[in-house]
């Protein structure tokens, strides 16, 4: 599988102003720690190679431990996850396979038990974000890895 179009240099514009949306998103209300385990969760729902190999070298950097990263498919099963991270990880779920009825209110009433509304906000915009990044990089067939170098994704030593 080849890429299909260097998006970056089609749009640099573009390409420039979601760089800066995330990289306020990285200063938001949220955790680094569950920020990781959103951007992984919705990579893997999407099916983004790509996004799903930098997830796991920027957990893995951040310190993340390896068995809660392979559990991280099965979140409601495993035991190694935080209530404020499964309420997390369900708000993010819902809103990256929107159901025709929206999000539920039990969903939306286990988040609130867990993080505030400046929280609920900025993990909103950070699941939004990685939700465009999918799909830029799954409909141009980004190749995983081949930006390790330009984002230090290469200290993870995973390759």
């Amino acid at each position: 599988m080849s890429q299909r179009i260097d998006y970056q240099q089609q749009s640099p514009e573009l390409f420039k102003k979601l760089i800066e949306f995330s990289m306020q998103i990285k200063k938001s209300a949220i955790e680094p720690s569950i920020q990781d385990l959103v951007s992984l969760r919705a990579s893997q729902i999407n099916g983004c190679a790509f996004c799903v190999d930098m997830h796991v070298k920027e957990a893995t950097i951040h310190g993340e431990r390896p068995l809660r990263l392979h559990h991280l498919a099965t979140w409601r099963e495993s035991t190694l996850f935080a209530p404020r991270e499964r309420a997390a990880l369900a708000w993010t779920e819902a809103l990256t396979q929107l159901s025709p009825q929206g999000v539920a209110d039990d969903i939306y009433d286990r988040v609130r038990t867990q993080l505030s509304e400046k929280e609920i906000s900025d993990l909103t915009f950070a699941v939004m974000a990685i939700n465009a990044w999918n799909r830029v990089n799954v409909g141009f067939r980004v190749e995983p890895g081949t930006q390790d170098k330009a984002f230090g994704l290469d200290k993870a030593q995973l390759a």
